[in-house]
């Protein structure tokens, strides 16, 4: 087996990373949260439903999306 050289030439000098650690932050099981952009006009409104309800703008999407995941699967 050859080991081949890497290029690289696009890392400036002063970043050293002989110390660094391959894995260091890895997690065999996490899960990433994802972000979810939405549209001005649909934040707006969510958010003042979310508020006229007392509850937290991230509670209330979640609550929606898992109505219309139920429904989904009931129309299968």
């Amino acid at each position: 087996m050859t080991t081949q050289a890497h290029d690289n030439d696009d890392i400036p000098e002063e970043i050293d990373f002989s110390g660094g650690t391959r894995g260091k932050f890895y997690h065999k099981n996490a899960q990433l949260q994802l972000p979810i952009h939405l549209e001005t006009s649909v934040q707006n409104k969510l958010a003042a439903i979310a508020n006229a309800k007392g509850v937290d703008l991230s509670v209330f999407v979640n609550d929606l999306l898992k109505k219309d995941i139920e429904l989904i699967q009931m129309s299968r």
